[in-house]
């Protein structure tokens, strides 16, 4: 298993609209590309000296021919929408990794 991780710093001016757009229109498409399996959406818990607020969304899939498949048949269109629909008032970097293990707890504290 792979996670494609996104990292995103957003202007705050245009922050809510901008996590609107990625939770109903551009995670949905990413998943709709069929190469993905789920997408996990997290705040980055650090204050950035550059302002703003820092998202990563990861994306699972099953082997990196997919994911090659994905930079080679989706990436482009995806990423130009998000740069055209907000400019130069986002940062964005992705980052490939390769699932070792997982392991889940039997109990969940509160």
């Amino acid at each position: 298993m792979y996670i494609y991780n996104v990292t995103t710093n957003v202007d705050e001016s245009i922050h809510l609209e901008w996590l609107k757009w990625m939770k109903e229109k551009h995670i949905p498409e990413m998943l709709s590309t069929g190469k993905f399996s789920n997408a996990k959406m997290s705040q980055v818990m650090i204050e950035e000296e550059m302002g703003g607020v820092t998202y990563s969304v990861q994306y699972t899939t099953d082997s990196v021919e997919t994911l090659e498949a994905y930079y080679n048949e989706d990436a482009q269109k995806l990423g130009d929408e998000a740069m055209s629909l907000f400019k130069n008032r986002i940062v964005a970097f992705g980052t490939e990794l390769k699932v070792i293990s997982e392991q889940f707890s039997m109990s969940v504290k509160n």
